[in-house]
């Protein structure tokens, strides 16, 4: 092939992440300030150019790493962003990636040192160009996750009570759930193993803990999509 193929303007290809947080029935978003113009020390998600020797995928796990010290943690892709004119600072296209982790898993340290903020989703402040479209489109992505998965193994205790459980999900969907549906519909899946003992600090009745039946979460069976 001639090398006249390869004489088209290059572009700057990027990666940024979104990473969504769960804390105290609250999810949360995190963010930090623009380092340099355009747009310095307005809001925005975490991300970083792609070195030569790297793929999208590389680069956004060394950009996680870096800012949280959390390893080995499932990334999904969300898009790409490429339009024209997202950037005023030149011609540059973003490959989106998000995971959703336990903020006390996460280095606070790191996170500070990055001049990073956890924001509630629901106060999420103006960002900097396109990035309020990547985070609803990423947020679409995690609904429609927990839609079709039962997630929570790696946001919840190891042992759990169908409240808890019913909370993340309303985190996620920013929304309520009526509690008895929910879970007729959650135990219907046969994905929860109950366990003998209690939750006593909410009644004196008490609330069974349940857990995952497997290590891994697992896919369920039936399409639930419309169920939640």
């Amino acid at each position: 092939m001639s090398d006249s193929h390869y004489q088209y303007p290059k572009h700057h290809v990027a990666v940024d992440c979104i990473i969504f947080g769960y804390e105290k029935d609250i999810l949360k978003v995190l963010l930090s300030h623009r380092r340099f113009q355009p747009a310095q020390g307005d809001w925005s998600l975490i991300g970083g150019w792609i070195r030569e020797e790297e793929t999208a995928e590389k680069a956004a796990e060394r950009v996680l790493v870096e800012i949280t010290g959390l390893k080995d943690i499932y990334l999904e892709q969300v898009e790409v962003f490429s339009k024209l004119d997202r950037d005023p600072g030149g011609r540059v296209i973003s490959i989106v990636f998000y995971a959703m982790i336990r903020l006390d898993k996460h280095d606070s340290v790191l996170a500070e040192k990055h001049g990073t903020g956890w924001i509630a989703y629901n106060k999420i402040p103006k960002l900097v160009f396109d990035h309020e479209q990547m985070l609803l489109a990423a947020h679409e992505k995690l609904k429609l996750k927990a839609s079709y998965e039962l997630i929570g193994q790696n946001l919840l205790p190891t042992k759990f009570t169908l409240t808890q459980l019913r909370k993340l999900y309303e985190a996620i969907f920013q929304r309520k759930f009526d509690p008895g549906n929910f879970r007729k519909k959650v135990l219907s899946l046969g994905m929860l193993e109950k366990q003998t003992d209690k939750n006593t600090s909410d009644s004196k009745k008490g609330a069974y803990y349940y857990r995952f039946e497997n290590k891994e979460e697992n896919l369920i069976r039936d399409n639930i999509v419309k169920r939640f």
